[in-house]
């Protein structure tokens, strides 16, 4: 049995049509998930029962279980219980363009950032597309309000679980799904060039995100294991490929690190390194924790830092710091009780 939330609307067009029903059935089902909230098929009225029994030997209804929300400043944490017992994090937070959602892709990961909490944790197994759905459809019931932004920037390498990532972006951007525009919608990666490649080819409208962090490649081995793999030349020309082929803009994740990567030079060095790309900078300052040695660039460092950008005309922003009040920030999830 498959979970139906993991099923996009073609799937189920495909599913109906296979079995001999017209293709409507599909829109009927979706209606019922994803506009009424059902959680049981027996509440689908206009479906006849003789298909419904089929149907539930086919799919059922999947289900995440809120353990545990924190709320900070505009902010809200929450702790998932998936069906196995493993634990995952999503962190909702309130702008004043919208509701935005942080989700996870993968109990742990594999990246082992050295900045990052969630690399601390190695990676226990992918998140089906469902498990993703879910976050947001049981959010939205939480908060009685509909989220309208999603940041695929939680626990997990999303393009680590590239499928299933896939899988749930269609669902959520599909107009008889969750209906999320497509530039709502931003996916984070460490550097995975050949599923940056694939990416490219999918003629969406999704952001794309880079976590970059360093200038060079010096500095990026001793953060991110995967420059090692992947390193910063071949990077920047996978984004300039990307850039060319979508005609959409980067934008650049550049964690702040006092004594590491926030120096005047590195600042220049990243100018070189960036000038000409169609992209924007985002400034993090970092969230320090109990459990690494790393310490949070002060705030003369950071708007030195920008100020080189912003001359070198670079776009270049700092992100406002959400939830580090209760371990919500970036680089702070975990999934601990």
């Amino acid at each position: 049995m498959k979970d139906i939330y993991s099923i996009a609307y073609e799937e189920m067009v495909t599913y109906i049509k296979d079995h001999n029903e017209k293709p409507f059935k599909a829109d009927q089902i979706f209606d019922w998930l994803y506009k009424k909230r059902v959680t049981s098929f027996d509440e689908m009225t206009n479906i006849k029962k003789d298909f419904l029994n089929v149907f539930k030997q086919d799919f059922f209804i999947g289900n995440l279980n809120i353990v545990k929300k924190q709320e900070g400043q505009d902010v809200y944490k929450y702790l998932f219980g998936l069906s196995d017992g493993e634990k995952i994090e999503a962190v909702l937070m309130f702008h004043d363009y919208g509701i935005s959602l942080c989700i996870s892709t993968q109990v742990g990961c594999n990246m082992g950032c050295h900045f990052c909490e969630s690399g601390r944790l190695k990676k226990v197994r992918n998140l089906q597309a469902g498990e993703m759905v879910l976050q947001i459809l049981k959010i939205e019931e939480d908060i009685k309000s509909r989220i309208s932004h999603i940041v695929v920037m939680g626990i997990g390498e999303p393009f680590d679980n590239y499928d299933e990532l896939m899988k749930f972006i269609r669902i959520i951007n599909n107009n008889k799904g969750i209906d999320i525009g497509a530039r709502h919608i931003t996916v984070s990666t460490s550097g995975i060039i050949p599923k940056i490649e694939e990416f490219s080819n999918q003629k969406l409208q999704v952001n794309l995100a880079i976590s970059l962090h360093a200038p060079n490649d010096e500095i990026r081995d001793k953060l991110m294991p995967i420059n090692k793999t992947y390193n910063i030349k071949n990077l920047i020309k996978a984004v300039k490929n990307y850039i060319v082929k979508t005609n959409r803009r980067v934008t650049f994740e550049y964690i702040m690190l006092d004594g590491i990567n926030d120096t005047v030079e590195c600042a220049n060095e990243l100018c070189l390194l960036i000038k000409g790309i169609n992209c924007y900078v985002n400034l993090i300052p970092y969230n320090e924790t109990n459990n690494l040695q790393f310490k949070k660039s002060n705030n003369v460092k950071i708007m030195q830092f920008y100020d080189i950008l912003k001359k070198n005309n670079i776009n270049v922003t700092v992100r406002r710091e959400f939830g580090s009040e209760v371990d919500a920030a970036c680089g702070q999830l975990r999934a601990t009780n």
